[in-house]
């Protein structure tokens, strides 16, 4: 999963990078609400943490911006500023959630976890396809109950197709939610960790849609486990 961080503080910004990156995020960051703006208006994000106080834009009308472009992803908003009035102007501008600095890392990972689960139609911090099962809290899967070693990478993959199961995900749009801006960038890899993937997990959990991309499923015959 792809997130932007919008933040103008760089002590605040590089430890947000560095715990989201820890916990198996691509990430982007600006220092600004004019860059902030243009990536979420020209890049594909599956949640952006947004601060309120920033320079050249500020947050809200980022936000607004954002929202009036039709885009759904959610936002956390973040602020040093306490007063109610700045809390309802951001949800009306469309954020989805609200912490308040300073703050504790761990509740932000949750708090994004929550929402990137509820964009998704899941309700649970587990993810579960029949036996697999991923733990978004932990970054980490097992099948049958026993875990299975994941880099980075196939991770993201991985976590991206749990997160849309039962769809075709275009190779395009896993090359786009799986990589931060600055990183090369090349789609023939995917296929590289869809195979390692199949090692790993199966490989009847991800069907191949020629043409069109990715879907990961269920296997015939396998009873899928109550949540």
């Amino acid at each position: 999963m792809r997130i932007l961080v919008v933040e103008d503080d760089a002590d605040l910004r590089r430890q947000l990078a560095d715990a989201l990156s820890q916990a198996g995020y691509a990430v982007d960051l600006a220092a600004d609400g004019e860059d902030g703006q243009f990536l979420g208006e020209t890049e594909p994000y599956d949640a952006v943490v947004l601060d309120l106080g920033l320079p050249k834009i500020d947050g809200v009308s980022v936000l607004k911006s954002w929202r009036k472009e039709g885009k759904a992803f959610p936002v956390l908003i973040l602020t040093a500023r306490d007063q109610w009035s700045e809390k309802v102007a951001g949800f009306d501008a469309g954020a989805d959630d609200y912490l308040t600095k300073p703050f504790i890392t761990e509740e932000l990972l949750a708090r994004l976890r929550a929402l990137l689960r509820r964009a998704a139609g899941h309700s649970a911090a587990t993810l579960e396809c029949g036996k697999l099962m991923v733990d978004t809290r932990a970054a980490r899967a097992t099948v049958n109950g026993e875990p299975i070693k994941l880099t980075a990478h196939e991770y993201r993959v991985l976590s991206y197709l749990m997160h849309h199961q039962g769809r075709v995900v275009p190779r395009t749009e896993l090359v786009e939610h799986i990589y931060d801006q600055d990183f090369d960038r090349d789609s023939n890899t995917i296929e590289v960790f869809i195979g390692r993937l199949r090692r790993k997990i199966g490989q009847d959990r991800i069907q191949t849609e020629r043409g069109l991309g990715y879907r990961l499923i269920v296997p015939e015959g396998e009873v899928r486990v109550a949540g």
